[in-house]
């Protein structure tokens, strides 16, 4: 009878495989928006551009003002005309902001179609609803957050330059700073970029639907169907109800979400803020349920349209 050998054990079952990090069910979201960042570089580049314009011409204000206070060194309208460029700066940035997130989703959906590249996303394992979503997360999600570390950022650049202007002409940089609420203003910016985004929430969601659906002039197609509803209504009825409904989504949010006062001058108080307001307004919550029905009207056409 043969001795047994000192054999080695045999090795333990192979544990399941544990799936790699780029299948895991939370990253085909990560890499979409990725992938609208890489293809999409007006995002990052418009906002930073205009924050390089209004920091220049705010730091040629503060010189300007700076002779003038030169002159006249408690001059009231020069010392409050001081403390404009950092919110003047931060407000187009944030405006560019805006209009980026328009114009991106009116080529979101389009652009793919149109170039067919859609054939080659639509062989990866990303679902339509997933496409969808990350397209919409940039104007809803990704520009309002870049908005606000690029306005923060080109804050803090005008108010240091300022000041040293100010004292490369003799005068005191307290003027300026003592004028502003530095603790206040991010959180009021903040809250400010958070209302206008929920509440233009519909808009963005509308602009994605025609992307998908449209074949060719998808700003027209956008903007089309209001018209000739109004004109309609108009010329029918001779009342303007639907043009005071599109009135009101563009410019509602900071009749909903501040204070009376905060429409007749600079807001940078948190007094001036009215979260509750906003919250109970019928405006936003059905701004939402539509945004919701438009979304998915996007990705039922994303799935069932052809490339053009």
């Amino acid at each position: 009878m043969n001795t047994p050998t000192n054999a080695p054990p045999d090795p333990p079952l192979a544990s399941p495989v544990t799936a790699p990090a780029a299948m895991l069910p939370t990253r085909p979201m990560y890499w979409s928006v990725r992938r609208e960042l890489w293809e999409n570089r007006s995002i990052y580049v418009a906002p930073m551009a205009v924050a390089a314009v209004a920091a220049f011409g705010s730091l040629i204000s503060t010189i300007v003002l700076a002779q003038k206070l030169r002159v006249s060194a408690s001059d009231p309208a020069t010392l409050r005309a001081l403390v404009r460029p950092p919110g003047l700066a931060a407000a187009m940035i944030i405006v560019t902001a805006f209009l980026v997130g328009a114009f991106y989703c009116l080529d979101a959906l389009h652009g793919e179609r149109r170039d067919r590249s859609i054939l080659f996303w639509k062989s990866l394992p990303v679902s339509d609803l997933t496409t969808v979503l990350s397209k919409a997360s940039i104007p809803l999600v990704v520009l309002p957050l870049l908005a606000f570390a690029v306005a923060l950022a080109t804050q803090e650049i005008v108010l240091l330059s300022s000041t040293a202007l100010l004292m490369a002409n003799g005068l005191s940089g307290a003027s300026l700073w003592t004028r502003l609420s530095l603790l206040q203003m991010p959180l009021v910016m903040f809250y400010g970029l958070t209302a206008h985004v929920l509440w233009y929430a519909p808009i963005y969601a509308w602009l994605l639907l025609v992307s998908a659906w449209a074949r060719r002039a998808t700003l027209l197609w956008a903007v089309l169907p209001f018209i000739a509803v109004n004109v309609v209504e108009k010329v029918a009825f001779g009342t303007s109800h639907c043009a005071s409904v599109l009135i009101y989504r563009l410019r509602g949010a900071m009749a909903e979400a501040f204070t009376v006062d905060a429409a007749t001058g600079p807001v940078n108080q948190l007094s001036q803020l009215d979260p509750l307001k906003f919250l109970r307004s019928p405006g936003l919550w059905i701004g939402l349920a539509l945004t919701v029905a438009f979304l998915a009207a996007a990705v039922w056409l994303r799935r069932n349209r052809e490339p053009i």
